[in-house]
Protein backbone atom coordinates (compact mmCIF):
# COMPACT_ATOMS: atom_id res chain seq x y z
CA UNK A 1 0.00 0.00 0.00
CA UNK A 2 1.65 3.22 -0.90
CA UNK A 3 0.89 5.91 1.52
CA UNK A 4 1.68 9.08 -0.47
CA UNK A 5 -1.93 9.70 -1.70
CA UNK A 6 -3.75 9.49 1.57
CA UNK A 7 -0.80 11.57 3.47
CA UNK A 8 -1.65 14.57 0.23
CA UNK A 9 -4.71 14.48 1.42
CA UNK A 10 -4.29 15.15 5.20
CA UNK A 11 -4.66 19.03 4.96
CA UNK A 12 -7.62 19.20 3.24
CA UNK A 13 -8.78 16.67 5.67
CA UNK A 14 -7.41 18.49 8.25
CA UNK A 15 -9.36 21.39 6.61
CA UNK A 16 -12.55 20.03 6.50
CA UNK A 17 -12.73 18.51 9.84
CA UNK A 18 -11.99 22.08 11.82
CA UNK A 19 -14.37 24.02 9.64
CA UNK A 20 -17.02 21.02 10.49
CA UNK A 21 -16.30 20.59 14.22
CA UNK A 22 -15.37 23.59 14.96
CA UNK A 23 -12.66 22.65 17.56
CA UNK A 24 -9.07 21.90 16.40
CA UNK A 25 -8.86 19.08 19.21
CA UNK A 26 -12.13 17.55 18.03
CA UNK A 27 -11.24 18.12 14.45
CA UNK A 28 -7.52 16.16 14.77
CA UNK A 29 -9.03 13.09 16.15
CA UNK A 30 -11.33 13.36 13.60
CA UNK A 31 -8.94 13.03 10.87
CA UNK A 32 -7.13 10.31 13.15
CA UNK A 33 -9.85 8.49 12.97
CA UNK A 34 -10.69 8.81 9.37
CA UNK A 35 -7.03 8.10 8.24
CA UNK A 36 -7.34 4.65 10.63
CA UNK A 37 -10.54 3.40 8.97
CA UNK A 38 -8.75 4.16 5.39
CA UNK A 39 -5.85 2.56 6.39
CA UNK A 40 -8.16 -0.78 7.63
CA UNK A 41 -10.77 -0.78 5.08
CA UNK A 42 -7.59 0.05 2.15
CA UNK A 43 -9.08 -2.36 0.28
CA UNK A 44 -12.59 -0.98 -0.06
CA UNK A 45 -11.48 2.08 -2.08
CA UNK A 46 -11.75 1.32 -5.64
CA UNK A 47 -8.20 1.36 -7.59
CA UNK A 48 -8.74 4.36 -10.21
CA UNK A 49 -11.20 5.70 -8.25
CA UNK A 50 -11.23 9.42 -6.79
CA UNK A 51 -8.98 8.49 -3.26
CA UNK A 52 -9.91 12.02 -2.39
CA UNK A 53 -14.32 11.54 -2.85
CA UNK A 54 -13.59 8.42 -0.81
CA UNK A 55 -11.76 9.97 2.01
CA UNK A 56 -13.86 12.58 2.46
CA UNK A 57 -16.90 9.90 2.66
CA UNK A 58 -15.26 7.93 5.45
CA UNK A 59 -14.90 11.23 7.58
CA UNK A 60 -18.50 12.45 6.74
CA UNK A 61 -19.98 8.70 7.61
CA UNK A 62 -17.61 9.29 11.11
CA UNK A 63 -18.94 12.54 12.13
CA UNK A 64 -22.06 11.40 11.25
CA UNK A 65 -22.15 8.44 13.47
CA UNK A 66 -20.29 10.12 16.26
CA UNK A 67 -22.92 12.91 16.40
CA UNK A 68 -25.82 10.10 16.20
CA UNK A 69 -23.71 8.67 19.13
CA UNK A 70 -23.43 11.36 21.32
CA UNK A 71 -27.31 12.41 20.71
CA UNK A 72 -27.83 8.87 22.25
CA UNK A 73 -25.60 9.33 24.83
CA UNK A 74 -26.86 13.03 26.03
CA UNK A 75 -29.76 12.04 28.55
CA UNK A 76 -32.47 14.62 26.65
CA UNK A 77 -31.22 15.18 23.46
CA UNK A 78 -29.05 18.24 22.06
CA UNK A 79 -29.26 21.69 23.41
CA UNK A 80 -30.16 24.22 21.12
CA UNK A 81 -27.49 27.18 21.76
CA UNK A 82 -30.93 29.79 20.47
CA UNK A 83 -32.48 28.54 23.97
CA UNK A 84 -29.56 29.32 26.07
CA UNK A 85 -28.48 32.47 24.27
CA UNK A 86 -29.59 35.29 27.03
CA UNK A 87 -27.42 33.25 29.22
CA UNK A 88 -24.10 33.62 27.34
CA UNK A 89 -22.12 36.52 28.10
CA UNK A 90 -21.21 38.59 24.91
CA UNK A 91 -17.46 39.05 24.52
CA UNK A 92 -16.36 42.73 25.02
CA UNK A 93 -14.19 42.72 22.13
CA UNK A 94 -15.31 42.27 18.31
CA UNK A 95 -14.07 39.13 17.55
CA UNK A 96 -14.36 39.92 14.35
CA UNK A 97 -15.50 38.55 10.63
CA UNK A 98 -13.89 35.62 10.88
CA UNK A 99 -15.04 33.80 13.96
CA UNK A 100 -18.29 36.26 13.58
CA UNK A 101 -18.38 33.40 10.25
CA UNK A 102 -17.29 30.38 12.24
CA UNK A 103 -19.83 30.76 14.81
CA UNK A 104 -22.48 31.05 12.14
CA UNK A 105 -21.33 28.23 10.40
CA UNK A 106 -21.45 25.63 13.65
CA UNK A 107 -25.28 27.38 13.84
CA UNK A 108 -25.95 25.80 10.80
CA UNK A 109 -27.56 21.90 10.47
CA UNK A 110 -24.76 19.36 10.56
CA UNK A 111 -26.58 18.26 6.65
CA UNK A 112 -26.35 22.01 5.81
CA UNK A 113 -22.73 22.67 7.10
CA UNK A 114 -21.21 19.60 5.56
CA UNK A 115 -22.88 20.31 1.92
CA UNK A 116 -21.56 23.89 2.40
CA UNK A 117 -18.02 23.13 3.56
CA UNK A 118 -17.65 20.41 0.65
CA UNK A 119 -18.80 23.19 -2.16
CA UNK A 120 -16.92 25.79 -0.93
CA UNK A 121 -14.26 24.93 1.02
CA UNK A 122 -13.26 22.13 -0.12
CA UNK A 123 -14.24 23.10 -4.38
CA UNK A 124 -15.98 19.99 -4.84
CA UNK A 125 -18.47 19.17 -7.69
CA UNK A 126 -22.07 18.65 -6.53
CA UNK A 127 -21.77 14.95 -7.62
CA UNK A 128 -19.47 14.43 -5.53
CA UNK A 129 -21.07 16.16 -2.48
CA UNK A 130 -24.02 13.81 -3.52
CA UNK A 131 -21.46 10.86 -3.64
CA UNK A 132 -19.80 11.72 -0.54
CA UNK A 133 -22.96 12.30 1.33
CA UNK A 134 -25.32 9.69 0.03
CA UNK A 135 -27.16 11.84 -1.25
CA UNK A 136 -29.16 13.14 -4.60
CA UNK A 137 -27.70 15.73 -6.38
CA UNK A 138 -31.03 17.48 -6.46
CA UNK A 139 -30.79 17.52 -2.27
CA UNK A 140 -27.48 19.15 -2.30
CA UNK A 141 -28.06 21.70 -3.85
CA UNK A 142 -31.49 22.28 -2.14
CA UNK A 143 -29.22 21.84 1.25
CA UNK A 144 -26.50 24.35 -0.65
CA UNK A 145 -29.04 26.77 -0.98
CA UNK A 146 -30.83 26.64 2.39
CA UNK A 147 -27.18 27.15 4.06
CA UNK A 148 -26.20 30.01 1.97
CA UNK A 149 -29.31 31.80 2.79
CA UNK A 150 -29.30 31.14 6.69
CA UNK A 151 -25.71 31.76 6.66
CA UNK A 152 -26.13 35.19 5.03
CA UNK A 153 -29.40 35.65 7.52
CA UNK A 154 -26.79 34.87 10.71
CA UNK A 155 -24.24 37.07 9.39
CA UNK A 156 -26.33 39.71 8.93
CA UNK A 157 -28.37 39.63 12.10
CA UNK A 158 -25.55 41.18 14.25
CA UNK A 159 -25.50 44.29 11.82
CA UNK A 160 -28.52 45.14 11.86
CA UNK A 161 -28.68 44.86 16.12
CA UNK A 162 -25.89 47.05 16.24
CA UNK A 163 -26.51 50.61 16.80
CA UNK A 164 -23.25 52.02 15.01
CA UNK A 165 -23.20 50.72 11.64
CA UNK A 166 -19.98 49.18 10.03
CA UNK A 167 -17.25 51.53 8.15
CA UNK A 168 -16.92 50.60 4.51
CA UNK A 169 -13.16 49.17 5.34
CA UNK A 170 -14.79 46.34 7.88
CA UNK A 171 -18.01 45.94 6.14
CA UNK A 172 -15.55 45.62 2.94
CA UNK A 173 -13.53 42.71 4.93
CA UNK A 174 -16.38 40.68 5.91
CA UNK A 175 -17.95 40.73 2.46
CA UNK A 176 -14.27 38.76 1.60
CA UNK A 177 -14.59 36.58 4.18
CA UNK A 178 -17.84 35.54 2.57
CA UNK A 179 -17.19 35.72 -1.01
CA UNK A 180 -16.51 32.39 -1.22
CA UNK A 181 -19.74 30.65 0.41
CA UNK A 182 -21.65 32.71 -2.44
CA UNK A 183 -19.86 31.56 -5.06
CA UNK A 184 -22.13 29.43 -7.50
CA UNK A 185 -20.72 25.82 -8.97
Amino acid sequence: MNRQPIVEQIPALRRYARALTGDAWAADDLVQDTLERACSKWRLWAAGSDLRAWLFTVMHNLFANQLRRATRQTPGGTVDIDELAHELAAPDANPGPALDLQRCLLRLPQEQRAVLLLVSLEDMSYAEVAKITGVPIGTVMSRLSRARSRLQALLDAPARSAEPQPDSASAASAASTVAPFRRLQ
